[in-house]
């Protein structure tokens, strides 16, 4: 089988180097550190980067949220509770899909893809209301026995295995438009124009993001995708000069420093939180936009909140918390079993990566306000277990990483199944 960036990602091991290390008296690999979930310390450090920046997104989500929860008259310590609840079940979701081998997932891929679009339907029938009231001017939620679950959110992570599990099945035509590239497009096309009707652009326009990287990842042409790229412009422009979203980036484009108000409000808020807090930050509890002058800051704008208490410093932590994630994810990608971990790992590295610098480029007058959490940290129960969920699966591709190269080339030549 063909190996997409044979240079960018093979390894060579050199004699005295790494956990890839060789004797060269006798060349066999060394066996790397067994843990709980796998071989070598990769693991270790994914779960510990993600506890420490769910705990820290709890700490900064009691802050951001305390004031508003008094106003609705509850406990100061409410929306911090529901959350807490969403990090134990994700927690229990995450260790679930650490331990289902990745060849069960390449099998469940096309029934998450069509699971994912019926839970989008239902979102958008006339009829279910009931269920998926409009929130906001939007209907992206559905809501059953109490329970609230966001379908995009789910989606994310059926497109990453449905994507990465048919860049296998396509490698020998990856590279064609019509054969390899279409069959992609039409399954995210199915996907996002359901999502841009609920509205939700900035969730469509991630998935298509996401999509693209696993699919350019298997070794998919960038002519193609700049071809498509430049057909698509005015539909583009079109989309975002529509509803809501046209006053967004006029402010943004046109007159990013005019009138304080409308669509522009929320961002010059977030300015004003981020340069409040300057190099260290006001102090943790003591930000002053939660008091009603940031709308959602503890969602949609929280990096703002924790660069007003935390500062540059804090802000750049956690950047630098993510940035060591994503490295870690494709350190696992380079050491994956087969090719569908590859792509798995490669997956998960660029949804938490992409969402993440989405959020944060809100956050700093960047983008036009999107609505996308900041992983592990906004308040969001769905987007928090899928986003667990997505470090699950990336410590299954780690867990199943062999010893030596040559088992992957063994692991390869035994994929079955049409996906």
């Amino acid at each position: 089988m063909s190996r997409p960036f044979a240079g960018a990602w093979s390894r060579r091991p050199r004699a005295g180097q790494g956990a890839w290390a060789v004797d060269v008296a006798n060349p066999v690999p060394r066996s790397l550190p067994e843990t709980g979930l796998g071989r070598g310390w990769e693991p270790a450090m994914i779960m510990a980067i993600t506890v420490t920046i769910l705990l820290f997104g709890l700490l900064t989500l009691h802050s951001a949220s305390s004031v508003m929860a008094e106003r609705g008259d509850l406990p100061h310590y409410h929306y911090v509770v529901r959350q807490g609840a969403g990090v134990l079940l994700g927690l229990a979701v995450m260790l679930t899909c650490a331990r289902i081998p990745t060849a069960w997932l390449r099998r469940l891929a096309p029934h998450m893809m069509i699971g994912s679009l019926l839970l989008l339907v239902v979102v958008l029938l006339p009829f279910t209301e009931s269920i998926a009231p409009e929130v906001n001017g939007a209907r992206r939620w559905i809501r059953v026995l109490g329970v609230t679950v966001q379908p995009s959110d789910l989606a994310k992570i059926a497109v990453l295995v449905w994507t990465a599990a048919l860049a296998v099945r396509k490698q020998h035509v990856i590279r064609k438009l019509g054969r390899g590239l279409m069959p992609f497009l039409v399954g995210w096309a199915a996907l996002v124009v359901l999502i841009l009707l609920e509205p939700d652009t900035s969730t469509a326009c991630l998935i298509a993001a996401l999509g693209t990287a696993i699919v350019f990842a298997a070794g998919a042409r960038i002519g193609h995708f700049v071809l498509l790229g430049v057909l698509a412009l005015p539909l583009l422009a079109t989309l975002l000069k529509a509803g809501y979203r046209g006053p967004r980036w006029e402010s943004l484009l046109l007159d990013p420093g005019g009138a304080v108000e409308g669509s522009s409000f929320q961002s010059y808020q977030s300015l004003v939180a981020i340069g409040s807090g300057g190099v260290t930050g006001v102090g943790f509890g003591a930000g002053r936009q939660k008091f009603g002058f940031l709308p959602e800051a503890h969602n949609d704008f929280i990096f703002a909140m924790i660069g007003e208490e935390w500062g540059f410093v804090g802000g750049l932590v956690l950047i630098v918390c993510y940035l060591a994630l994503i490295a870690i994810a494709f350190r696992v990608a380079r050491r994956a079993r087969d090719l569908f971990g590859e792509l798995l790992a490669v997956g998960v590295a660029s949804l938490i990566g992409l969402q993440a610098f989405l959020h944060i480029g809100v956050g700093l007058g960047v983008f036009p306000a999107t609505g996308l959490s900041l992983p592990f940290v906004s308040f969001g129960r769905t987007n928090l277990i899928a986003m667990l969920a997505a470090v699950g699966i990336l410590l299954a591709v780690a867990r199943e990483a062999p010893e030596g190269r040559s088992e992957r080339a063994v692991a390869e030549g035994r994929q079955a199944g049409p996906w």
